[in-house]
């Protein structure tokens, strides 16, 4: 029972505001107290961990790259890319980056775009940029429904690859209950939603551009 105290201090810690990186820290050392380990093999098993999951921590050599290219102009670049293209609307832009983010992460390819690689210093400044000239936008709600679309793509995308974590994690908890699965009918079934997902959110879009147009007549 002790070994659940970790869940009590994160409940804590977080309720008390206190720094997250800081709290997990604790909750991880008061669940191996409890469980009978002493410092130093609790030590040992953040090193393990941290050493098994190392590819996480990749993300912090892209994220310098990404600065200095918005230091050098990347988002005007983007910006100016988008004045020059006649036709394109903030909801066709966004659409045509749904459907990209949707097939690359049914392909497995989670990592080739997201918030701090894509969303921020491209998608968002030229959407922004397609906005204005369609007429008034608030660029915090341009900006939000960038990272929106992103995150759709992601999530509804994802699950048609077959050795995603949430497919193996929904095939572990069905097998918990008897009912035993393939991963690939996951798969399959989750195409539908993908599409649902698509159709759903590119209404979104198109009533975006729909507004913008009648409020610039």
């Amino acid at each position: 029972m002790l070994v659940l105290s970790g869940v009590a201090v994160i409940a804590l810690g977080f309720l008390l505001r206190f720094n997250p990186l800081l709290v997990i820290v604790v909750a991880a050392l008061a669940t191996g107290l409890a469980a009978g380990l002493d410092p130093l093999a609790v030590l040992a098993r953040f090193g393990h961990a941290f050493n098994e999951t190392r590819y996480v921590t990749a993300i912090y050599m892209v994220l310098p790259v990404i600065g200095l290219l918005e230091r050098g102009g990347l988002q005007a670049r983007a910006r100016a890319l988008v004045a020059g293209l006649r036709g394109l609307t903030v909801g066709r832009l966004l659409a045509g980056y749904l459907l990209f983010r949707q097939i690359a992460a049914a392909l497995g390819l989670t990592a080739i775009a997201g918030p701090a690689q894509t969303v921020r210093p491209l998608v968002a400044p030229m959407a922004e940029a397609a906005a204005e000239r369609q007429g008034a936008a608030a660029p915090e709600q341009v900006r939000a429904l960038a990272a929106a679309t992103d995150n759709i793509g992601l999530f509804f995308g994802e699950d048609i690859f077959i050795a995603i974590g949430s497919i193996l994690l929904m095939k572990g908890v069905l097998d918990g209950y008897g009912i035993h699965i393939e991963p690939f009918h996951l798969s399959v079934w989750a195409i539908p939603t993908a599409v649902a997902a698509f159709l759903i959110h590119g209404a979104r879009l198109w009533w975006l551009d729909r507004r913008l147009t009648r409020g610039a007549a």
